[in-house]
């Protein structure tokens, strides 16, 4: 009976190969991959002649009973276009079938860009919540964004090249000012590390085209932040505006006294102001 191996490749530099991940590529009877074209770019860059089938989300049921059948006579390796198999990436579907068949599943590790861009963000790595690709659509994406807005620890997301810059601006949106780092290209020959607040990145990433794989790691929001109310903020804004307080005096003291993300505050003073005027 053989061995699923679930070996991690590459995020972009070659190198970063292991001698470990190297041998399973070489040595087991048959390599599962999400897109065999790039698989077999690094298999040529070893020399390496095993047999690569595909095998992704979108794949016939007929595809996994293949694999499943090679697995009762020899090892399996499977392998993502770079990093981690299964990790925001397919392959969960061929693990879980593989261990109710019985056999050993072995993780051969190796790059990953969640790890990769967490280490260098230059931000708490003791927690994070790990997001995936953003939705395509803004109100959706603005939704998952809305859905982390308390969490504490470092939040990390992947988007294409294309979305990019409206998922900073999503971010700014949603989360308001906290700082970001965005990570582009990592362990290419053109990586790039921006960081700041996520109108500087905005602005930083719309000036000229962008390129390459992005992910984007976030400040988590701090206690108070997630701990104030709406109901906290209202009283905030009563009291202030009772010492004469308003518009962006209002708001900056609001946010010093109560730590809510400005773009909260501006809507709570705003519908505060617009609700007197209506009484009047």
């Amino acid at each position: 009976m053989g061995t699923l191996f679930i070996i991690g490749t590459p995020i972009g530099n070659l190198g970063d190969l292991s001698p470990r991940a190297a041998e399973a590529l070489r040595s087991v009877d048959l390599l599962v991959a999400e897109d065999t074209r790039v698989t077999r770019k690094l298999l040529n860059h070893l020399d390496a002649h095993t047999p690569c089938i595909s095998y992704h989300d979108h794949s016939p049921p007929a595809q996994l009973s293949k694999i499943l059948d090679a697995l009762k006579t020899g090892d399996v390796g499977q392998v993502s276009d770079a990093g981690s198999p299964t990790v925001s990436d397919p392959g969960a579907s061929l693990v879980a079938a593989a261990s109710a068949k019985g056999h050993e599943v072995v993780a051969i590790p190796g790059p990953s860009a969640i790890s990769a861009a967490l280490s260098i963000a230059g931000m708490d790595g003791n927690r994070f919540l790990f997001l995936g690709f953003l939705p395509r659509r803004k109100a959706d994406r603005q939704a998952v964004l809305t859905s982390a807005a308390t969490e504490t620890g470092t939040v990390i997301a992947f988007e294409t090249p294309r979305r990019a810059v409206a998922a900073i601006e999503d971010i700014e949106i949603v989360l308001g000012e906290r700082q970001i780092a965005v990570c582009r290209e990592m362990t290419k020959m053109h990586e790039e590390v921006f960081r700041g607040t996520p109108l500087e990145a905005k602005e930083y990433f719309a000036a000229g085209p962008t390129r390459g794989e992005f992910v984007l790691v976030i400040e988590g929001a701090s206690p108070q932040t997630v701990e104030v109310t709406d109901e906290a903020i209202s009283d905030a804004i009563r009291k202030l505006t009772a010492d004469g307080l308003t518009g962006r005096s209002l708001v900056e003291a609001v946010i010093d006294s109560t730590g809510a993300p400005r773009r909260r505050v501006y809507r709570l003073v705003t519908e505060s102001e617009s609700s007197k005027a209506d009484e009047a």
